[in-house]
């Protein structure tokens, strides 16, 4: 629950921050009348999404048991490309995602209503795309029912409150801040879900070391404990795990971290040309 909590919270965040920046430079900018054409961007998008979400879990539950293990293995990795791009994406951009989305409103609008809206639509489908191929492989790597469902629910429906503050000015965050945190933490979760994505592929043998197993503690931390189910929906830990998938986890965490924190290189300014002496 709490991982799904987190990948709702975050994401549904920077949805929320993006329509937010848009209604708002509208409004401020008297352009009341292109606001309809945004929230339809956004309300395609988000049902997209949830096409999304949707086909994926019913896909999954008419495949073969082989089959499935092989799709829920791609989709993990899939979803572990996704938000580690997401991760860094933000990080770049979080400082300038207010003057950048304003400028491309701006080249929007002036190509008309229907840019707007599209606009709108492919911001929101970013995020939502994101969310649901990631929610689909959290449930495969943290357990199904309604708990994953709950934290995403709850996650989005923070997110939505926190947008609506930020829009209304009541709250004020310090977004890289913010996304500095969140993206440590998603980091420990993507770990787990990749490491989820080779167990599957281990076992319809397309990765081998199946039986190699780094650890079992399975005495110790039953998968079916509270403490053993946090440990799983966090960072992906199971009582039985090989070595391939503990190497893969600890490489994650360690290169993905280690380039998330490396600050960031300033931009070079080219020296100016020296000027040339003129002679008589």
């Amino acid at each position: 629950m709490l991982a799904t909590y987190l990948i709702g919270l975050r994401e549904g965040l920077e949805a929320a921050l993006i329509v937010s920046i848009l209604v708002a430079y509208l409004v401020k900018t008297d352009r009341r009348e292109a606001l309809p054409f945004v929230w339809a961007g956004v309300g395609a998008a988000v049902a997209m999404s949830v096409g999304v979400a949707a086909v994926l879990n019913m896909s999954s539950s008419v495949l073969s048991d082989t089959a499935e293990e092989l799709f829920a293995g791609i989709m993990s990795l899939l979803a572990v490309g996704l938000v580690t791009w997401m991760i860094f994406w933000m990080k770049r951009t979080s400082r300038t995602i207010a003057s950048d989305l304003r400028s491309g409103l701006d080249r929007a609008f002036a190509m008309g209503v229907g840019a707007v809206a599209a606009m709108a639509f492919v911001s929101v489908a970013r995020e939502g795309l994101e969310t649901a191929v990631f929610f689909f492989s959290l449930t495969g790597s943290t357990g199904t029912g309604w708990a994953p469902i709950l934290g995403l629910v709850l996650g989005l429906a923070t997110s939505a409150a926190a947008g609506w503050l930020l829009y209304r000015g009541a709250v004020r965050i310090d977004l890289s801040k913010f996304f500095r945190f969140t993206g440590l933490l998603l980091i420990l979760v993507a770990a787990g879900v990749l490491a989820y994505g080779v167990h599957e592929l281990q076992e319809v043998g397309v990765l081998p070391g199946e039986d190699n197993l780094a650890f079992d503690v399975s005495s110790t931390i039953p998968a079916d404990s509270w403490y053993g189910s946090v440990l799983r929906g966090i960072v992906g830990f199971r009582p039985a795990m090989t070595v391939l998938e503990v190497a893969v986890w600890a490489a994650y965490v360690g290169i993905t971290t280690w380039l998330f924190l490396r600050p960031s290189r300033p931009k070079s300014v080219p020296a100016p040309a020296p000027e040339k002496s003129v002679t008589a």
